[in-house]
């Protein structure tokens, strides 16, 4: 019976996959963004966590206490730049927790960083869902546009980010690198 229900779980998990890469599907993908960011990037993904229906992950017990649970292993694989690693974490994150949104900014990050921006839209979308659009996630989505060479969009997010946070360094940072890599006609590498 035991592995009769494994194999279930395994199916549907690869179902899910295979379906995550559909470009049809619905985008429902979380994420939150916190107060810190990688050092060449200006994306958030890791800090304290934010507020949910009034909870927040170390309040319920779910992810965030342990530090070997999927949120925290996303965010230390991210910082260690292991983007592949990152992404199956943060995953597995949104899948115990779906309205963890600090789990989809991660996510979405990680896919920002794997190139799979279809995958990231989505991500961004769920997270602003759930937490509406912050200063943080809005920032994270102007840096995902810097990435792709979209100076127009990546504009109109990251001032809509600094109008929510005139002070926040790491808009202010990302400002400077789409300045820069509108001088250069290129995305940042």
């Amino acid at each position: 019976m035991r592995l009769k229900r494994l194999r279930v779980f395994v199916v549907a998990a690869g179902s899910l996959l295979w379906l995550a890469g559909c470009e049809t599907l619905n985008q429902s993908l979380d994420t939150t963004a916190s107060t810190g960011a990688e050092a060449t990037g200006s994306v958030v993904v890791a800090g304290p966590p934010d507020v949910v229906d009034g909870t927040t992950p170390a309040s319920t017990g779910l992810q965030g206490d342990n530090p070997k649970d999927d949120l925290n292993l996303g965010k230390k694989h991210y910082r260690e730049n292991s983007f592949g690693l990152a992404e199956q974490h943060f995953r597995r994150a949104v899948e115990q927790g779906p309205k963890n949104v600090e789990a989809w900014v991660g996510l979405a990050a990680s896919y920002d960083k794997l190139k799979r921006f279809d995958l990231a839209d989505r991500a961004y979308e769920q997270a602003i869902k759930l937490a509406g659009p912050t200063a943080e996630i809005l920032n994270n989505q102007g840096y995902s546009y810097l990435l792709r060479g979209d100076h127009r969009r990546a504009r109109a997010k990251l001032l809509a980010a600094q109008a929510k946070d005139p002070s926040n360094p790491y808009i202010q940072n990302n400002l400077a690198l789409l300045d820069e890599s509108f001088a250069k006609r290129r995305g940042v590498q």
